[in-house]
């Protein structure tokens, strides 16, 4: 709880995720003060999802799984908990290693994180070390974490004893400004595409897409999960059974555990429908079992590719 504030700065105070046309010094003040701001209400929400959020753990469990797996080193970098950077850093600049094999636990790629961390990267590690890293740029449609995906929808239907003829799996995936896709992220089409190749699992079930965690003014990537959970029977084909699968995070934190258990599924259950989280993958066996496979193939993308200009 006591890192929330330097965690929202941190975030808030990214150029490659607020934009905006004021010069740089003055976003870092004012979104410092925004941080600040927005850290008691934050606080209220970890609290109900276990007063933490268990990212950090499942990825430095993730790394260790990893490590068992393929008998490598592996190096975790934490984007916004910035305390842990100085770490890393020496970990990468002392390894004697020929090269970096870089996975990021986003399926879909943005510029607003995969490339945020590219950026990083580059300001604070030399030549040297940044020619030797091969990056795996996305995943969106890799049979591996396709898969994984489709074995947690299918668990939890079997779980909660749906049929899958009864049910609409509605696919939210994290929001991003309209702007940032116009201006060339794929991360919209990445996202279909991920969508696209997971629902070919369940034909009988009626499946669709939306974005979620819109911040701040300006037009966000549509349809808008909120404003889809207002109106679900002009969506749900007269089905009783929504089922929220979490497309672009591969582990549950504030945006699955408080997002879409406090503010989505009661907005359904309103309209008199049965409403259900489908956990995401976290430390699923068949997941870490993806990730070893997708680090053994050589389809990366050289650091220069992944940072906006």
């Amino acid at each position: 709880m006591e890192e929330i504030p330097s965690f929202l700065t941190a975030l808030l105070t990214d150029g490659d995720v607020i934009r905006t046309s004021f010069p740089r010094f003055f976003e870092k003040w004012f979104f410092k003060r925004v941080a600040r701001q927005r850290a008691g209400i934050i606080a209220h929400d970890y609290k109900l999802i276990g007063g933490k959020s268990p990212i950090f753990e499942d990825t430095e469990s993730i790394a260790q799984a990893i490590r068992s797996r393929l008998n490598l080193p592996v190096i975790t970098f934490h984007r916004y908990l910035t305390d842990t950077h100085v770490e890393t850093f020496r970990q990468i600049q002392e390894s004697s290693s020929d090269e970096f094999i870089v996975f990021p636990l986003f399926p879909q790629f943005s510029f607003a994180t995969t490339g945020s961390i590219a950026r990083v990267f580059e300001e604070n590690l030399d030549e040297a070390i940044l020619s030797r890293m091969r990056w795996i740029k996305s995943y969106p449609t890799h049979t591996g974490y396709v898969s994984a995906m489709q074995t947690v929808i299918a668990d939890f239907l079997k779980k909660e004893g749906l049929e899958e003829k009864d049910v609409v799996l509605f696919f939210s995936a994290h929001g991003l400004p309209q702007e940032f896709v116009d201006e060339g992220d794929p991360y919209e089409r990445e996202c279909h595409q991920t969508f696209d190749a997971i629902r070919k699992g369940f034909p009988s079930a009626h499946s669709l897409i939306a974005f979620q965690s819109k911040f701040g003014p300006g037009e966000w990537l549509r349809p808008y999960t909120s404003e889809m959970c207002e109106i679900p029977k002009t969506w749900n084909l007269g089905r009783g059974n929504v089922i929220f699968v979490p497309l672009s995070f591969t582990s549950d934190h504030i945006e699955t555990l408080f997002e879409i258990e406090y503010q989505y599924l009661p907005a359904i259950r309103a309209h008199g429908l049965e409403a259900f989280r489908c956990p995401a993958m976290n430390l699923r066996g068949d997941w870490l079992d993806a990730i070893a496979q997708i680090l053994q193939e050589p389809f990366y993308a050289r650091n220069e590719h992944l940072v906006r200009t």
